[in-house]
């Protein structure tokens, strides 16, 4: 079985504004009008990360496994 994010449970809790981590993007740190809508800035991890992704904190960081 390939590697996917972490992800090993259908219950996946994904990053988005619910999270109580979440907030919005840092204006300092990204480019352009619509930062987010691509990213969070994660309150625990202090960083930005992927907006809709598997969470960082409980699965790690996200991996790809498109397998090109």
């Amino acid at each position: 079985m390939a590697k996917n994010a972490g992800v090993t449970t259908s219950k996946i809790n994904f990053c988005d504004l619910l999270c109580k981590h979440a907030d919005f993007a840092r204006m300092d740190a990204l480019d352009g009008g619509c930062r987010t809508f691509q990213s969070l800035w994660c309150k625990q991890l202090k960083k930005h990360v992927t907006k809709n992704a598997p969470c960082e904190v409980a699965f790690g960081k996200r991996r790809p496994t498109t397998g090109f």
